[in-house]
């Protein structure tokens, strides 16, 4: 149990690193949508992110102020009217049946609806999609569609792997893990994620390094040069 799934699933770390940092505005952009995904799902991650805001937003007021840029708040709203408009106007397709997307948080359906991929879900295995997500992010960002008994091939990883889970759940080795949970791992770790019984489990997976397959499955992947 790593110490970042101890954060997000007990109550005796109310701050973190990643916290810090998306108060501070210097967090990736898919770690950022993680931490506010993971907010609109749980309200002790909310109040501990807006624990961190107040404490950025006072080393802030200490800070000497800087001129901005002509025109640099109308084009910020400019921004933030454009968002909102292609999150009511479009939706997600593919393998998601009516009324799936609608159950995912805020952050995340803004997400889809802007991304250029937002219809292009591809099959991971059986009863497994996924769909990547263009969020500005320089690592990798993918939303997967878990159906129950649906298993993820075991891999291990190139980097460290970020998988919040947003409606349902799944089972790996290290327990199980339910809506708002956050499970780390890194190049240590090797796993086959099972969707639980029941509902169809969606999870948001950020990742910094290579997604790599073991077995034979492995083998072929790394005869064929892809991820």
């Amino acid at each position: 149990d790593t110490w970042s799934c101890r954060m997000t699933r007990q109550n005796d770390f109310p701050f973190s690193e990643l916290f810090s940092a998306y108060a501070a505005g210097a967090l990736d952009a898919g770690l950022a949508l993680l931490v506010e995904t993971q907010g609109a799902l749980r309200a002790d991650i909310k109040d501990a992110v807006a624990q961190s805001e107040a404490v950025a937003g006072a080393y802030l007021e200490m800070t000497e102020p800087v001129a901005m840029c002509a025109g640099a708040l109308e084009s910020a709203m400019a921004q933030f009217d454009a968002l909102e408009a292609s999150a009511t106007t479009e939706q997600a397709g593919g393998p998601v049946e009516d009324g799936e997307m609608g159950q995912l948080p805020a952050p995340l359906q803004h997400a889809i609806a802007a991304s250029r991929n937002r219809e292009t879900w591809s099959s991971a295995a059986p009863g497994i999609h996924r769909i990547a997500l263009d969020v500005g992010s320089q690592m990798e960002v993918e939303l997967y569609r878990i159906q129950p008994d649906a298993a993820i091939p075991r891999h291990s990883h190139g980097g460290e792997e970020y998988t919040l889970v947003v409606t349902g759940g799944y089972t790996d080795e290290s327990g199980s893990f339910g809506p708002g949970d956050l499970a780390v791992k890194g190049p240590e770790d090797t796993h086959r994620p099972v969707g639980d019984a029941g509902e169809v489990c969606f999870a948001l997976i950020v990742r910094d390094g290579a997604f790599r397959l073991t077995g034979a499955l492995g083998l072929a992947q790394r005869i064929l040069g892809r991820r």
